[in-house]
């Protein structure tokens, strides 16, 4: 699937996770003598267009340096005695392996569907991207916000995943790019009803145990009662530590000297650290330390 992505994409890249660095995603500098010279990773190369990389879970290392392009759009570079910062957008497309793929269900789409011509939906695309920029119509922001808001009402207890202004980006971009498909200046309200209808079903599908009830704090914080408990007292931890040193990066080794106050085993400990960064609590910037991004 994003193989295909990346050939009809108008600047399409396709790298696996597992087999590239973060020098082959980003920027590799090579020495020739007494010059240096800069070559371009998977990322730069696919500057506005399409990066797909798959096996993204592979490549956890690789995460914090990623975080700062796809969030800021900037690259920033310190090799071979020199500072550069490159402006890059790139849409980025990834992927990791599922036992239980929903592709079987989808086994004979295919068959139903009449596919434009690769050269065609490359130009497609490439028109959406350069020449249609949709904006916000007032009903759209009124069901995204009312839609935002109760999610921020059902998932407020502390066992619960945050949901913070991220999920309120998403949303927004989401139904923008609705339009964008159709080519439309006007993201409308029936935009914005897909994109939640799409938003629902993924909650359910995350959050639906296998007796089909929903359990909000599923995939959340382990899968024991001893589990989450350790874990969310660990982030209690880290948040009075930042409350009484008024400040909300740490180092990994700070955080390690807070779970041996809890007894928690070290292979626990860095599980912990895991589940909280991907849950959006912590936030890994790199160079062992951790960013608390979500209080309780």
């Amino acid at each position: 699937m994003l193989q295909a992505c990346a050939n009809v994409a108008p600047r399409g890249v396709y790298v696996c996770g597992n087999t590239s660095t973060s020098s082959g995603l980003t920027v590799t500098v090579t020495r020739e003598g007494n010059e240096f010279a800069m070559e371009a990773g998977a990322l730069m190369l696919a500057d506005q267009g399409t990066c797909c990389i798959d096996e993204f879970d592979k490549m956890s290392s690789q995460h914090a340096q990623m975080d700062l392009l796809l969030s800021r759009h900037v690259l920033s570079l310190h090799k071979a005695n020199k500072i550069k910062r490159n402006l890059n957008e790139t849409t980025f497309d990834g992927s990791e392996i599922e036992e239980n793929s929903f592709r079987e269900r989808l086994r004979n789409t295919d068959e139903n569907i009449d596919h434009l011509p690769h050269t065609l939906f490359r130009k497609y695309i490439a028109y959406a991207q350069k020449y249609v920029k949709p904006y916000l119509s007032d009903e759209a922001k009124e069901i995204i916000k009312e839609f935002y808001l109760s999610l921020r009402k059902q998932f407020k207890t502390g066992d619960c995943t945050p949901i913070t202004t991220r999920q309120l980006n998403s949303l927004i971009r989401l139904t923008q790019a609705r339009a964008k498909v159709e080519l439309r200046e006007e993201a409308t309200r029936d935009d914005a009803k897909d994109v939640i209808e799409l938003m629902r079903f993924s909650l359910v599908d995350v959050f639906t145990d296998s007796s089909g009830v929903l359990d909000k704090t599923r995939s959340q914080i382990g899968t024991g009662m001893s589990t989450k408990n350790q874990v969310m007292r660990l982030l209690t931890l880290i948040q009075r530590k930042s409350d009484a040193e008024a400040k909300s990066v740490f180092k990994t080794s700070e955080l390690k000297e807070l779970s041996e106050q809890l007894g928690m085993e070290k292979t626990k400990f860095y599980q912990a650290l895991q589940t909280l960064n991907i849950q959006g609590f912590i936030l890994n910037k790199g160079q062992n330390q951790y960013q608390l991004v979500t209080a309780i």
